[in-house]
């Protein structure tokens, strides 16, 4: 009773003004040099508790020096704030840690009933710390501080990033880490740019009410005088002076205390700033998005109503991964019971909602509430509709392949294939049709729109609603022809790029900040006396160092990984000791079982990520024995090169090799080296086709360089540089083919599963490794035919693969000659025959051969 006494004398005098009792002590304590802390968790037994909410506290202890920012990654400046001032006297310095909201559940984020105030409206960002919990140190005045600790305690807190704090602590940044901070001030451009992340609309920090003090904080003054005069709060405590038994509550929770007394006592009431609501809806009307922090991503949830099967989540998260910038944001399920009771609404960026099912009533207006706070929805094939948007259904559509017609913004309109849902909407919205756009339609008689845009509120809310299935590609079950099959995958990197410009529109980057790190080279070789006679062939070969230098890229081999030294695009490390190598992306042993060469591949040089597998082999090719075959094989490159410059593309799933072979200038192959480029897409044909079972796995050669699915799409390439020293070509073949990545095109692995729904077999999967190993194996063997035969040798073969064999092409352009393709040459180059002309070679260097169009055209 007394505990209870106590607590109702509390909230008598203290309850109405709990923001009154956090500003006036955290003067007091900012004062003294003392640290304090809102936290989610049971204080310490040296700090002391000042007040308790719930499961949360405010509480004060040693104080605490923050010196060193070396771990802090990226330093954030506000351009209101001069370096040499950065932290005025009545500034307080701090950190907010946050955390995912996942990590949370999706359950202690700000509660939607409440108002919310976003951290950036109280505080000017100094600095952060990427990671798990998430750090800011930021600068606020005292009175923004208490605002941002009282909305912490009562779960109004709301983190830009879309994270929910657990921690506020202020620390005292001594001289050095000032001047740290200064010197670490980006330019005025990246300023700008930088906090416009930290701090939407270019906000100081500072709230309205600091140039033009309100009544209340005059009150909260004179309150805080009566207390000095009085000795209140002396000892940083928020309980009563008057009241010893008091103190006693210390180790108690208030909030349990209050729901044992009595059920009517109101919630601590919302002290902050009227106008934090009006700022925020202010900023929302100027355009401004929800922005998430470098660091922990915003949430993206998807919506599949009662749909239990993960398959689905995983089909939809993985397109959307694809897409958006992976680094930057996080995708989680929401399922339909957290719908009404988690507050997700203030934690999301994007809501797709993926299911046909009705929504529920009150799911609805729980989306439509996202909306009105200025949330983006993608509605893929859903029922989910608002603003006059209506759908109609069309039976005869659903489960089948359809061309669209898109509209693009300041860029002509794009066709493309894609499932339809069997839903078109209506024309002639009711409503507000200034609201509503139509983005997409069925390029069909009645033009049935199937991908419209439709704005929501004064907020910045917004929805683009498909009835076309852009998260789905050819793997679909509901795909059944080969026809369906083909049009998808040619559809599929248009694909990519309309889902791309509608999750832009909605506000998310698909513009991926993610540089792979290069990594070191390893020495392996499935031979071990070829190994050791590589490794003594370097002891007279490289300085004191053991540096290999070279004007591409230069090698120093070590015999295990030392952490000290750097990979550069200019100097990598080679590990030679082959008992440390491991990789999920390649394995030795298969590359061994499938490398049955006399020469070729044996020396391998392999590394996760480089620039280009073209440049490694530069240093040593010119002076390594003959029987030393070197191969270099990548998993990813990031400067990947083509024919004429062109940028070669090489996700994960791509076999990426640079092969050396030295071709005598007197032999067969020496006087037409132009054929090389078609001995190697001929030999990545038969590593495939040669396989048991795998003969009429549809993959093609075409000219001159390109390996096809069919004659509709490339899958894969080559490239070929040669140097002719003395009476010897030295030539590195530069090859690559996507084995594993079906986007953004297709892959050999497609091919196979595509094989295997039209036949009823069950071929396996292949993998890089195997195939460059059966590349070079199958290449070896073609040379050797080719120098004992010469072309007619081969040219059988490769005619059995490619894709040209009695095409009608034009020449010079689209309203240029007939010509018939006759094949190649004795040099390799291009023949077609010309009515009254005869034949004529074209040279592949000189011309480019548009084979979706059917053009030899002059290159320019």
């Amino acid at each position: 009773m007394l505990i209870t006494l106590c607590y109702l004398y509390l909230w008598a005098r203290w309850g109405p003004r709990s923001a009154a009792l956090v500003r006036s002590t955290v003067r007091r304590l900012h004062r003294s040099r003392c640290s304090f802390t809102f936290c989610a968790r049971q204080p310490q037994p040296e700090e002391r508790v000042c007040l308790r909410i719930g499961g949360k506290v405010f509480c004060t202890g040693e104080a605490q020096f923050l010196d060193d920012l070396n771990r802090w990654s990226v330093l954030l400046i506000s351009p209101l704030v001069q370096p040499e001032k950065l932290l005025p006297a009545e500034h307080i310095a701090f950190v907010t840690e946050s955390v995912s909201a996942h990590t949370e559940n999706l359950q202690k984020g700000p509660d939607s009933s409440k108002e919310i105030v976003k951290w950036s409206d109280f505080c000017s960002p100094l600095a952060y710390k990427p990671g798990e919990p998430f750090k800011l140190i930021a600068e606020a005045s005292v009175d923004n501080f208490s605002s941002l600790g009282i909305a912490f305690l009562e779960d109004r807190l709301q983190m830009d990033n879309g994270m929910v704090p657990h921690r506020i602590v202020s620390v005292h940044l001594e001289e050095s880490a000032l001047k740290e901070l200064a010197q670490e001030a980006p330019s005025e451009k990246e300023r700008s740019t930088d906090m416009d992340a930290v701090n939407p609309a270019g906000k100081s920090g500072l709230s309205p009410g600091e140039e033009e003090k309100s009544k209340l904080e005059e009150e909260e003054e004179e309150e805080e005088r009566e207390q000095e005069e009085t000795g209140a709060g002396e000892q940083h405590h928020l309980h009563l002076s008057s009241c010893h038994e008091c103190l006693q509550l210390e180790n108690s929770t208030i909030e349990s205390v209050k729901f044992a007394s009595a059920e009517n006592i109101p919630e601590l009431p919302d002290d902050c700033s009227s106008t934090t609501g009006e700022k925020e809806d202010e900023s929302l009307q100027k355009g401004v998005k929800r922005i998430n922090l470098a660091g922990k991503p915003p949430n993206i949830l998807i919506y599949l109503g009662s749909e239990a099967a993960q398959g689905r989540f995983e089909q939809v998260k993985c397109v959307l991964r694809e897409c958006v910038d992976a680094e930057s944001y996080t995708i989680y399920q929401l399922h339909q019971e957290q719908v009404l009771k988690d507050p997700w609404i203030d934690n999301s960026l994007l809501l797709v909602i993926a299911t046909e099912e009705p929504i529920p009533e009150g799911s609805h207006k729980q989306f439509m509430t996202f909306l009105s706070k200025g949330g983006k929805i993608l509605g893929l094939s859903s029922s989910f509709t608002f603003g006059g948007v209506q759908i109609k259904h069309k039976n005869k559509l659903r489960k089948a392949v359809h061309e669209l017609v898109v509209s693009r913004k300041d860029s002509p309109e794009v066709k493309l294939n894609l499932l339809v849902s069997g839903c078109v909407f209506e024309e002639g919205m009711k409503g507000d049709g200034s609201r509503v756009k139509v983005w997409s339609r069925l390029n069909n008689a009645d033009k049935d729109p199937v991908i419209v845009h439709v704005a929501h509120g004064s907020s910045g809310g917004e929805a683009i609603l498909s009835q076309a299935h852009l998260e789905l590609d050819s793997s679909s079950m509901d795909v059944q022809t080969e026809e369906d099959f083909n049009l998808l995958k040619m559809s599929n990197t248009k694909r990519y790029e309309v889902l791309k410009e509608i999750l832009t529109c909605l506000g998310l980057s698909c513009e991926s900040s993610e540089i792979p790190v290069l990594t070191p080279i390893y020495l392996l070789s499935p031979d071990e006396e070829i190994h050791l006679a590589f490794l003594k062939w370097l002891e007279g070969n490289v300085d004191a160092e053991g540096l290999r230098t070279s004007s591409k890229v230069s090698l120093k081999f070590l015999s295990s990984c030392e952490p000290k030294v750097e990979v550069t695009p200019s100097l990598v490390p080679v590990i030679t000791e082959m008992g440390s190598f491991s990789s999920q992306h390649f394995s030795l042993s298969t590359y061994q079982q499938h490398l049955q060469t006399k020469k070729l591949g044996k020396i391998l040089l392999f590394t996760e990520v480089t620039t280009t597998t073209m440049n490694l082999l530069d240093g040593l090719m010119f002076e390594l024995p003959e029987e030393m075959g070197l191969i270099a094989v990548a998993v990813r490159q990031t400067q990947g090169k083509g024919r004429g410059g062109n940028a070669w593309l090489s996700p994960v799933g791509c076999a990426l090799s640079t092969l050396h072979i030295s071709i005598p200038l007197h032999s067969n192959l020496g006087q037409r080296i132009p054929f090389i480029q078609h001995l190697v897409s001929l030999a990545v044909v038969e590593a495939v086709r040669s396989i048991p079972g795998y003969e009429d796995i549809e993959l093609r050669v075409k000219w001159p360089n390109d390996i096809y699915y069919s004659d509709l799409m490339k899958l894969g390439g080559v490239l070929v540089n040669s140097t002719l020293i003395e009476t010897t070509f030295h030539v590195l073949i530069g090859f690559g083919f996507n084995v594993n990545n079906s986007n953004p095109t297709i892959c050999i692995n497609d091919l196979i599963a595509k094989f295997n729904r039209e036949e009823g077999t069950d071929l396996k999967p292949l993998s890089a490794d195997c195939l460059i190993a059966r590349t070079v194996t199958v290449l070896e063997r073609l040379i050797e035919v080719f120098q004992e035969k010469g072309p007619n040798g081969v040219l059988p073969q490769y005619y059995k693969y490619w894709v040209h064999s009695g095409k009608r092409v034009r020449l010079r352009g689209e309203d240029g000659p007939l010509a018939w393709i006759v094949g190649i040459d004795d040099f390799g180059y291009l023949q077609v025959h010309q009515e009254g002309k005869g034949v004529e070679s074209v040279h592949p260097d000189g011309n480019s051969f548009d084979m979706l169009r059917n053009l030899i055209v002059p290159k320019h």
